[in-house]
């Protein structure tokens, strides 16, 4: 047994440290990003948030929504072959260039995978996704999909450090997914008693996979639009949100109306619903970890969508960026007691 001491930070113990800026305004701003993939070298542009690969988020739906802002969306893995087909029928040519495939490792979803990339070549990105991306079974997964589709971008994780994502970047993944317990139905960290606080995750993870040539994405913690910009600030490429795009026309989930107000229902993957409702329930060798909530109706996504770009485009005016890419490069985080002053805070 072994104590680290070093001081590990979440995106609540910090603030931007505002430097004197030349920008005039939030539209001189640019927030698109373009990437090169370090195995495919293919290139993506686009605003690099993302919607999380949950079924009471990563609809069909999203897609459409987010792709009109240039955002991207990891679809879930729970749509059949079929519904996959009219979609692709019927949404815009380009929505290729906005979404990934979702997949867990098990071999079901290997052949639903190949099935997939078979019928519809023009799909251009995977996500492999798992709780604990620390296994062997799970790097292995990720070299043999590399081996079997040398053509797709693939995203994989989740993890929290950086010895992983090297390893990972180095058996295919191009992208890796960092976070383990931040996400706002995820109960982990409860559950297991492991995590790694989301900000310092990041910053140790963003490190090692830009010296290989990799990219990661931040995914979950972030509760407000001031959070996705430290993700940014802290080197994330990518920022993967659940609860925030949660409760929306186009987020999925049951919609519940009690005492007059609407809710849409929202769930943790690792959750007794979702096992209920995909796998028949939690097997007796587990135990659930998320929860099941209800989170109030807020319509159409596109005012969420404007709401946490324009946070964003406000910061990198308070610290001298003019592009998002010059954010991180621009970035002095100061360690802070408090985040705001709540007063008038029900």
């Amino acid at each position: 047994m072994r104590i680290e001491y070093d001081v590990k930070l979440g995106f609540k113990d910090v603030m931007f440290r505002p430097k004197r800026s030349t920008l005039k305004s939030r539209s001189m701003v640019s927030m698109e990003r373009t990437f090169t993939f370090m195995h495919t070298g293919k290139t993506w542009t686009g605003i690099p948030v993302m919607a999380a690969n949950m079924d009471t988020v990563g609809t069909f739906e999203m897609a459409l929504a987010l792709q009109k802002h240039q955002l991207f969306t990891a679809i879930h893995k729970h749509y059949s072959l079929e519904q996959w087909e009219g979609f692709l029928q019927n949404a815009p040519e380009e929505i290729v260039d906005s979404i990934a495939v979702s997949t867990g490792t098990g071999e079901n979803d290997s052949k639903k995978v190949d099935e997939l990339f078979k019928r519809h070549p023009q799909l251009k990105f995977l996500c492999i996704d798992v709780a604990n991306g620390y296994s062997e079974h799970f790097v292995h997964y990720v070299n043999a999909t590399r081996e079997r589709h040398p053509e797709i971008v693939i995203m994989a994780g989740n993890v929290v450090t950086g010895e992983m994502v090297e390893e990972l970047l180095l058996a295919g993944a191009d992208i890796v997914k960092v976070g383990i317990g931040p996400g706002s139905v995820c109960t982990t960290r409860i559950k297991t008693g492991v995590g790694y606080p989301q900000l310092s995750a990041v910053v140790e993870c963003a490190d090692a996979a830009h010296g290989l040539g990799g990219q990661i994405i931040s995914d979950g913690g972030c509760t407000t639009p001031g959070d996705v910009s430290k993700a940014f600030g802290g080197g994330a490429d990518f920022v993967m949100l659940g609860g925030m795009f949660a409760g929306h026309n186009e987020s999925g989930g049951e919609l519940i109306d009690k005492n007059g107000k609407k809710y849409r229902e929202f769930y943790g993957m690792s959750s007794a619903t979702a096992m209920d409702k995909h796998v028949g329930g939690v097997a007796n060798y587990r135990a659930s970890e998320g929860k099941t909530v209800r989170v109030p109706y807020r319509g159409p996504v596109d005012e969420t969508v404007l709401d946490i770009l324009g946070g964003v485009r406000s910061t990198c005016t308070y610290v001298g960026a003019s592009k998002l890419k010059e954010l991180t490069k621009r970035t002095t985080f100061i360690r802070v007691e408090e985040q705001e002053n709540q007063v008038y805070n029900d």
